[in-house]
């Protein structure tokens, strides 16, 4: 398994978010086996999934999001509204396989019970589950006490390819409940402030270089590389697709 760490040159975060994209289309193709990618966003971002763009609130929401110092994006999984700043950690894991459709739910299954052992070994009573309320709801989000989401989860399945990505949030979940409220309002969703955590509030002290340590050390990871420049070229040709203008 090819292993990347560190961000996109200049920190364009539709660029980051297409490096996901850019690895799941090379898994398709049969260029690249299995990668995983972990990085550490440059600025904090608001992602929506795709049908949210088709919602009547969208422009709003999109409008709040910016307001608050959020750049808006589109991401390439499924899903509901995030949002994250620079204390929160991306993972992108893509591999080729035949029948990728056929092993969803699993996937969903053994990642969530990956995130939620790496939580626990960093001292937090993690659980895999939804919390009534959460932003992005998942039966296979990674929570804090049956009461705090922490970590969600999405896949993206591709002819003879999948993406699994993971958002685990670090911190700042104090900047991140007033404005996922506001979005969430915008598009009439369903959305209760007090399901966002994060992991240093649950450990204070805890730091993301910590968190990817671990993370990589749950994959058996060893030796990450920057990205390379096919990969880095693709991300940036489809970046335009995950802007929200």
């Amino acid at each position: 398994m090819r292993v990347f760490s560190g961000d996109v040159d200049g920190g364009d975060e539709a660029s980051e978010l297409a490096v996901g994209h850019a690895l799941v289309r090379q898994v398709s193709a049969g260029e690249v086996k299995e990668a995983l990618r972990v990085y550490r966003p440059a600025a904090p971002v608001v992602v929506f999934g795709r049908r949210d763009t088709r919602l009547p609130g969208f422009g709003a929401a999109v409008g709040a999001a910016r307001a608050a110092g959020f750049e808006a994006l589109v991401r390439a999984v499924g899903g509901r509204p995030v949002a994250y700043t620079t204390e929160a950690l991306v993972v992108d894991h893509v591999k080729h396989e035949r029948l990728a459709p056929d092993g969803m739910e699993t996937r969903f299954k053994q990642y969530g019970t990956l995130y939620a052992d790496v939580l626990q070994t960093l001292g937090i009573d993690a659980r895999v589950g939804a919390v009534p309320g959460e932003y992005c709801p998942g039966a296979h989000s990674v929570n804090a006490r049956g009461v705090v989401k922490l970590v969600g989860t999405g896949q993206r399945v591709v002819p003879n390819g999948w993406l699994f990505s993971a958002l685990i949030v670090v911190g700042d979940d104090a900047r991140l409940r007033p404005l996922l409220a506001d979005i969430y309002r915008h598009l009439e969703l369903p959305f209760d402030p007090v399901s966002v955590g994060s992991l240093s509030t649950e450990v204070p002290g805890l730091t993301v270089e910590t968190v990817e340590h671990q993370v990589l050390d749950a994959y058996g990871a060893a030796d990450p590389q920057p990205l390379d420049d096919a990969t880095l070229a693709l991300a940036q040709s489809l970046a335009g697709d995950h802007r929200a203008d």
